[in-house]
């Protein structure tokens, strides 16, 4: 799997999830930070990555586009830094692997992980 995580994430989990063999890049390695959702989006489907972000809007906008890439998982605890991201990150890709590689929106919060295949409609 390829991850594209986006401006939120610590830049140090897209290291250590490289160090784990994942190929991970962060959108501010790749001159991205001021990306708006939809550029993002359409780098992470030209790529053929996984969106990580804490951002709603991600969903949002593939409800309203029906499309079923990228996949995207929404982050929604607080207070993640490098080690303990990374570590969530991978046990979420770990979980949901047959999912994210058919296209899906994962919400995670701390004691649910919501998974929905895309084409998100309704």
């Amino acid at each position: 799997m390829k991850l594209l995580l986006d401006q939120g994430l610590p830049r140090s989990a897209a290291k250590l999830l490289r160090e784990e063999g994942i190929d991970t890049v962060h959108v501010s390695e790749i001159g991205y930070s001021t990306a708006d959702d939809a550029a993002i989006l359409q780098k992470g489907r030209e790529e053929e990555r996984i969106v990580i972000t804490f951002d709603a809007d991600f969903h949002a906008l593939l409800a309203l586009s029906r499309a079923t890439t990228p996949s995207v998982i929404r982050i929604r605890i607080e207070g993640l830094y490098g080690k303990k991201a990374a570590g969530l990150i991978q046990q979420v890709l770990a979980r949901c692997a047959e999912d994210l590689a058919q296209g899906a929106v994962v919400t995670v919060q701390p004691n649910r992980i919501r998974v929905r295949r895309l084409p998100l409609l309704s």
